[in-house]
């Protein structure tokens, strides 16, 4: 699945999912927000993640994950959380740590984030 998005759409389910938890519900203009990106940007983005049927978008203009967008979204949402978590527990200053971890969270093969992840929790 993930061979067919890149890593600016992971970002804007990603974003999706955050402020789905913090608003009733979410539109362009929350998203444009959110990352500091223009309306037209985000709608161009929105367009093509209702293409791939990640997202439905109401008459109204609210955005809501399908469950295909939802899963990568969370995906992308626990290997950021694990990944700042522990950079912040190395000692990286927390605001570094939550860009490096943006970064990190899209390349990370399955096998090496399940790896991290059982090493971090203490599970291996």
């Amino acid at each position: 699945m993930r061979a067919f998005i890149n890593e600016s759409s992971e970002n804007y389910l990603e974003t999706i999912l955050v402020l789905s938890k913090k608003l009733p519900v979410v539109r362009s203009v929350d998203i444009a927000n959110e990352l500091g990106f223009k309306k037209s940007s985000v709608s161009i983005a929105m367009k093509h993640l209702r293409e791939k049927e990640h997202i439905t978008v109401t008459d109204a203009g609210y955005i809501y994950l399908t469950d295909a967008g939802r899963e990568i979204a969370e995906m992308i949402y626990e290997r950021h959380e694990l990944l700042s978590k522990w950079l912040v527990k190395l000692g990286v200053n927390p605001e570094v740590a939550d860009e490096d971890a943006c970064k990190m969270e899209h390349v990370l093969s399955k096998e090496t984030f399940e790896a991290l992840k059982k090493h971090v929790n203490g599970t291996e």
